[in-house]
């Protein structure tokens, strides 16, 4: 490693955050069989430590640690679970500066996004503490004069949370949150490119006193550690963020046991400018809804639809802010933009744009890897692009904004909906009637107008179509991890 990233991995050391086992039941385990992977830093390609790599036998005693300790958390009230995921909340903004430091290490935004996604998981925590004290059962009025009819509403049991490498913590923080709220246990399964976050996060839960088994953090072979949870009983709901396609694979294994589900997976977002957009307002919001994480969001903005009387005004002005946004690692001042996560990462935003120039679309800003080298790639600005393009028809997942140009709301309005997914979109219009009935009429679950950030622990995040199913953040959200239960009560005359 290099002196600076020794430094920073020093001090991550030091403070007790950079962990390197698993936890199982309480305690930091390695591999059974002794096995490690590499974590690596994107934007060095450097190895950070090396972690478990586990798989079912691990995940099977995580799973038995979850169940035994449902039997007592879930009996304890709601204001003394509050009470602890409270001091988690606050452990974890204590050191949100070892913690966004630690992630950008390891993920490679900048810091002061990394610290930002800190802030913003943590609210998670923070509204899960306070609203699960607000889960409320219902009373029926009965049709016969001897009964009652009562509603409750009991934690699902044990969770496996799968959870993506793009947000290390918040999409376990907005999983974990609600679960441990609500009753519930968890074995959080991390993505193997960024497991150091989700095990700071979990010595965290420690030091606040929640008990052992109550989080549990598996990591390694993915299908192997998927396979064990969907297969147990004792899994009684699965929560996952990522692709699609791995989502109908466990949306398909969960079917075996019956289990809950909730699936955040893959988007196709659609920015709409509209000719009478506030020029200064859109070009904000598109900047921050593309190029946010490097474009690595399953809200980013994927496709920015323009009309055609301020296209090229847009698209010059665009191009402009774009080519200005500083690369490079993420932990130098005034960076914007850091490396992708891999690789692959950088080879499937190469073909995208090499399929979209080859069938007649104009690179205007970037359109390759950066000086840098590693995984770096230049903000890019694509314009001439049509919905028969992989840029328009898949996620990028990278720092490339292709421009489509449409003529009417209908138009757009079609071109938006034209894909499988249906998780964010975005549009820009001073026209509040035009911006309500474009709202109404976009097959999305989330939908943003003159806003290019809409996440927030306070309001339901998920999608429709193959996009997902449930909710997470807010009142609904919590709902996902607790079950029914109706009680008639007899012989009361």
């Amino acid at each position: 490693m290099t002196t600076a990233t020794q430094s920073i991995a020093a001090k991550l050391s030091s403070s007790g955050l950079l962990r390197s086992q698993a936890l199982i039941g309480g305690k930091w385990v390695d591999a059974y069989d002794g096995k490690t992977i590499k974590v690596h830093n994107p934007a060095t390609g450097e190895v950070i430590t090396d972690v478990p790599c586990m798989g079912g036998r691990e995940t099977n005693d995580a799973i038995s640690s979850a169940y035994d300790a449902f039997s007592s958390w879930s009996k304890l009230t709601a204001a003394e679970r509050s009470k602890y995921l409270r001091k988690w909340y606050d452990l974890i903004m204590a050191h949100k500066e070892e913690l966004g430091q630690l992630m950008t290490l390891e993920q490679g935004k900048p810091l002061k996004e990394a610290i930002g996604e800190v802030s913003y998981g943590a609210g998670f925590i923070e509204f899960s503490a306070e609203e699960g004290k607000r889960i409320y059962g219902d009373i029926i009025p009965s049709p016969l004069a001897d009964r009652r009819l009562f509603v409750l509403k009991q934690p699902v049991g044990v969770v496996g949370a799968i959870t993506p490498w793009n947000f290390p913590l918040a999409m376990i923080t907005r999983k974990v949150g609600p679960a441990l709220a609500c009753g519930c246990t968890v074995v959080i399964k991390p993505s193997e490119l960024t497991p150091l976050t989700a095990l700071a996060a979990a010595e965290l839960s420690i030091q606040a006193g929640i008990p052992p088994g109550v989080v549990n953090v598996v990591m390694g072979n993915a299908p192997a550690i998927g396979d064990a949870l969907l297969a147990s009983p004792q899994v009684r709901k699965i929560t996952f963020t990522g692709s699609t396609k791995v989502g109908k694979k466990l949306m398909e294994g969960a079917a075996a046991t019956v289990k809950k589900v909730s699936l955040e997976l893959g988007g196709n977002a659609p920015c709409i400018i509209f000719d009478d957009a506030d020029l200064e307002v859109a070009l904000k919001g598109a900047l921050a809804t593309k190029f946010r994480n490097t474009g690595q969001t399953c809200v980013c903005a994927n496709r920015i639809l323009v009309q055609e009387g301020i296209y090229d005004k847009f698209a010059n002005a665009f191009a402009k802010a774009v080519q200005n946004m500083k690369v490079g690692d993420g932990f130098t001042e005034g960076v914007e933009q850091g490396p992708l996560i891999n690789e692959a990462a950088v080879q499937k935003v190469e073909s995208f744009v090499e399929e979209a120039t080859s069938k007649g679309a104009k690179v205007l800003v970037g359109g390759k890897r950066h000086s840098l080298g590693m995984t770096f790639y230049e903000p890019t600005v694509v314009t001439g692009v049509n919905s028969e393009m992989l840029l328009a028809k898949e996620e990028v997942f990278g720092p490339v904004a292709p421009l489509l140009k449409f003529k009417t709301d209908e138009e757009a309005i079609q071109m938006a909906n034209d894909t499988n997914a249906g998780l964010a979109a975005y549009i820009f219009s001073t026209n509040i009637k035009r911006a309500w009935r474009v709202t109404e009429a976009l097959e999305y679950g989330i939908v943003g107008v003159n806003e290019g950030l809409v996440s927030t622990e306070v309001a339901p995040f998920g999608g429709v179509k193959q996009s997902g199913l449930g909710r997470e953040g807010s009142k609904y959200g919590m709902d996902e991890y607790l079950e029914m239960k109706y009680v008639c009560l007899g012989s009361m005359s």
